[in-house]
């Protein structure tokens, strides 16, 4: 019976998580038998040792984004995109994370005046659509007039304009 030490056991635990085999495929491949790997799974996945997916993007911590953000300022769009193909992450993440960074710093005096700046730009937006909405609808209605009155006339005079 061969004995592997503690860090190769979760190495070999969170190499098969991030690999997406199963449980068989994965004991095949690497040569270790399929009930000891159900037990080095059963084992580090429920004790502290938090494997499951954390190498996602939605699992990573404040300070993980944080630095992301950081490491990314001073890059080129595409630095940027590199270092997001090596992190499997998207740019609009880091742009995402950036903005809550600097909305997380800001003043309350600052986040007011933002939302009320918000508030009058959507304020804007809706006039101009509601605008845009009552004049398709005028629109609207005056073509289905002059259907009407195509309709009528068209009967009155007994023909069809369109033969």
């Amino acid at each position: 019976m061969r004995h592997y030490p503690e860090e190769h056991k979760k190495a070999v635990v969170s190499k098969l998580i991030e690999s997406g085999l199963s449980l068989r495929q994965f004991a095949q491949r690497e040569g270790i038998s399929l009930s000891t790997l159900y037990g080095w799974r059963d084992k580090y996945t429920e004790a502290d040792f938090s494997l499951t997916k954390s190498n996602t993007p939605e699992n990573w911590t404040a300070e993980q984004k944080f630095s992301a953000v950081i490491e990314t300022a001073a890059m080129s769009e595409v630095e940027v995109s590199e270092y997001c193909r090596k992190k499997g992450l998207f740019p609009e993440q880091i742009q995402q994370w950036k903005h809550s960074c600097i909305s997380g710093n800001q003043s309350e005096a600052d986040k007011r005046k933002q939302q009320a700046q918000e508030r009058k730009a959507d304020k804007k937006r809706i006039k101009e659509l509601e605008r845009e909405l009552k004049r398709k609808d005028a629109a609207l209605a005056e073509t289905a007039a002059l259907l009407v009155l195509r309709k009528k006339l068209n009967a009155y005079w007994g023909e069809d304009e369109d033969n």
